[in-house]
């Protein structure tokens, strides 16, 4: 197949066609035959997406996988995931080995458009960032003029990283490997100065590194980098179900709706919780997805709702101790909203 002779950034309308092709198929039916979500996700990224001895696999995105599990078929466990590094993360989408990515996937337009792509649903409003040594002594990234930088091809931390220091008049020297792993051990056998990428990654990495008290995250944030899931183009109820998931870990939340809690939460007297969680009798909130009604009810039961994820995964229940920030949702000082389920 001549997709395998193509990069990700010149794929273009060859495979977005293909993509089409596939998905006329329908990629529910094609989930519901072979009994499970196949998901691509990061090859190992601490609180995101990361194996243990086992095999299992565990983190953020790991879970948003699963709660697209539970939405189809009322059990969280049946998902495989395929590890993808950033080169083949677009290739293993666009060709159908994986049916959704949920790899710390930044939203742009060309990926929107030209790779037959389609985001919506941003799990995590992040931005790129960088991290030193402390014994660097800097204080800024103004000051890493001359440094040479760690970085991960195939990203949109490469482009964000020339134009930075293009734009404040910087020198810089580029130290790039295609594998995350890679990456780390430059950095962490002191081949570069300083390492970039989305600021959420550099708390994860920092975690991995053989004396993590000895490095620190620079207060500049030079990037908007909204990462989403992504879908193929062309199959719009596969996007929908993939995007309203999403949605309803977030209206879970301001809901008040939580694992503990889903099942008394049925009982409330409040119409759009009731509609919610598929308990009124008109409902159609699942069967216009193509699911049961209960869907919704299945992503909270199994997964919980998108602040129980968060601060499970990498907020201050974990390792990472993220701030929610502007994950916070829009009524508690962030900017996460959900449309309404009606």
């Amino acid at each position: 197949m001549k997709y395998k002779l193509l990069s990700a950034a010149a794929v273009g309308a060859a495979v977005f066609a293909f993509g089409a092709s596939a998905a006329s198929a329908t990629t529910l039916e094609d989930v519901k035959a072979k009994g499970f979500v196949q998901c691509g996700v990061n090859t190992g990224l601490a609180g995101f997406a990361a194996p243990d001895a086992s095999g299992n696999w565990s983190g953020f995105d790991v879970d948003f996988c699963r709660a697209v599990s539970a939405a189809i078929f009322g059990d969280a466990n049946k998902v495989k995931f395929t590890p993808l590094s950033a080169a083949n993360r677009f290739p293993a989408l666009q060709s159908g080995e994986v049916d959704v990515l949920a790899r710390n996937t930044t939203w742009t337009i060309n990926r929107d458009t030209a790779l037959g792509l389609n985001f919506r649903f941003i799990n995590y409003y992040d931005g790129q960032g960088f991290m030193v040594r402390k014994s660097l002594n800097v204080k800024s990234a103004l000051e890493l003029s001359g440094a040479s930088v760690c970085v991960q091809s195939g990203t949109t931390t490469e482009l964000n990283l020339a134009d930075y220091f293009k734009a404040n008049n910087l020198q810089y020297n580029p130290v790039v490997f295609e594998k995350l792993d890679e990456v780390n051990a430059a950095y962490d056998s002191g081949r570069c100065d300083v390492y970039t990428t989305d600021q959420s990654g550099l708390y994860s990495l920092r975690l991995t590194l053989k004396n993590p008290d000895e490095h620190m995250i620079l207060p500049e944030i030079i990037s908007k980098e909204p990462l989403a899931p992504a879908v193929r183009q062309g199959d719009d109820q596969w996007f929908d179900i993939v995007s309203w998931v999403g949605y309803a870990m977030i209206n879970a939340e301001e809901f008040g709706i939580t694992q503990a809690n889903v099942d008394e939460m049925k009982n409330s007297p409040n119409p759009d919780i009731k509609r919610f969680l598929g308990v009124e009798a008109d409902t159609k909130i699942g069967t216009d997805l193509g699911l049961t009604n209960d869907w919704a009810y299945n992503v909270v039961k199994n997964v919980g709702n998108y602040g129980e994820v968060f601060e499970k995964n990498i907020g201050q229940g974990s390792p990472l101790k993220i701030a929610r920030g502007l994950n916070a949702l829009w009524n508690k000082g962030g900017i996460q909203y959900a449309p309404p389920v009606r």
